[in-house]
């Protein structure tokens, strides 16, 4: 795979280069909560503005259907990335139209573009190869080097990510670079003992994971709501907390396939429990209560893991070699049950281990409860397209710059 340090060596002066960022940020209004992917990618573009590149960055954000839609305008990120760089970042307000060919044409050498969101043209998502490639050569026609630094991205057969690189010539910025250098540390040159921590809300998303893992972790820590089909399979109620009643079969296969494998499959001993889901926009107090996890109230729904859990889960990771770990404990966005999430985050920090921070939900996590990124071994940008990696599945995007 070809790296953007070989780019810059070959020349990039005068030219225009096509970054595939991952600027999909999560904004309240036209306010970012958390800028981390914008932070992630900087470098890449700091670095091929500074070679006398025109770069010209394009990204999703959010779900439109195909269509512009203002609530889901990249242009708070464009505005964003440019405090980050330091320097004036133009925004078109379009994808391949007037505006962005205009803003192309006139980027002078070391300056900055931003287009807006490509998923405001329908090609980018199509699944039909056609319509994907006629908008990819659209894109195409904007530059003449194509760099993929968005990892978040990179598990989706989109024209940006996979059609694009096939036209241009092509390289992996260094955020990827530096995501896959990751990944293989956790799949092909594991310290021992390898300590797995999953949470999130539904089971059925980390099933194809869990399967892998079986074969290749010596720990596996559950909590955030996909524990309670866990709980489920082993005979508990779990009152009106979060189930997948259809994945309880498959809950039971797994465990019982740790167990002939001698993988340490721990659950929830105590969960923290309320008759309600909480309000997150006002935090008003929930008053939880905490029960042991084979006894949860017919009328209660688990909302965090309670105190036992939070000791055990930390002596799991204190002797680890490698710690990966993916979503949350439990509705860590309310004080009252961010408790379990911010005492796994203190394990891994405590934990000797070489720790990895599996994106999404648990990333935001580390950022909105005040941990510094920085004493994480790794955080990474993509957490769909971290567990693809991890199920061994091969990702369109990665693919593309392997060409």
């Amino acid at each position: 795979m070809k790296t953007i340090d070989d780019l810059i060596s070959e020349g990039v002066a005068g030219k225009r280069v096509f970054v595939r960022a991952d600027l999909n940020v999560p904004l309240e209004g036209t306010t970012i909560t958390d800028d981390g992917r914008i932070r992630a990618v900087a470098p890449t573009i700091a670095k091929l503005a500074e070679a006398g590149a025109k770069v010209i960055v394009a990204s999703h954000l959010g779900r439109p259907k195909g269509a512009p839609d203002p609530a889901f305008s990249l242009a708070p990120a464009a505005g964003r990335l440019g405090e980050l760089l330091g320097r004036e970042v133009a925004f078109a307000t379009d994808t391949v139209g007037e505006s962005a060919q205009a803003v192309a044409a006139s980027l002078a050498d070391g300056q900055v573009a931003v287009l807006e969101n490509l998923r405001f043209n329908a090609g980018e998502t199509s699944k039909d190869d056609a319509e994907r490639g006629a908008f990819a050569d659209q894109l195409a026609a904007l530059a003449d080097l194509y760099v993929g630094d968005g990892f978040g991205a990179v598990h989706r057969k989109h024209a940006s990510v996979y059609d694009l690189p096939k036209r241009l010539p092509h390289a992996a910025g260094d955020l990827i670079a530096t995501e896959v250098g990751v990944l293989k540390k956790l799949t092909e040159d594991v310290k021992r003992p390898y300590a797995v921590v999953l949470g999130g809300a539904k089971v059925s998303d980390k099933l194809a994971v869990i399967d892998q893992l079986l074969e290749k972790a010596d720990r596996i820590l559950v909590g955030g709501g996909m524990a309670y089909t866990f709980l489920k399979a082993k005979g508990h109620e779990v009152g009106i907390s979060l189930l997948q009643e259809d994945q309880v079969p498959v809950c039971l296969e797994y465990l019982a396939r740790a167990e002939k494998r001698g993988v340490e499959f721990v659950l929830p001993v105590d969960v923290l429990v309320s008759p309600e889901f909480p309000d997150l926009k006002g935090k008003t107090a929930a008053h939880p209560t905490v029960v042991a996890s084979d006894a949860i109230p017919a009328d209660q729904e688990g909302l965090d893991i309670g105190p036992k859990t939070r000791e055990l889960y930390a002596a799991k990771l204190a002797d680890a070699g490698t710690v990966f770990w993916n979503g949350p404990m439990g509705v860590f966005e309310h004080p009252d049950f961010a408790d379990g999430t911010k005492a796994v985050a203190q394990g891994l920090l405590d934990s000797p281990a070489f720790t990895v921070v599996g994106g999404g939900d648990s990333a935001a996590a580390v950022r909105l409860l005040g941990f510094d990124e920085n004493a994480f071994g790794h955080i990474s940008t993509g957490g769909g397209a971290s567990l693809e990696y991890l199920e061994g599945k091969t990702l369109p995007g990665l693919a593309a710059l392997e060409d």
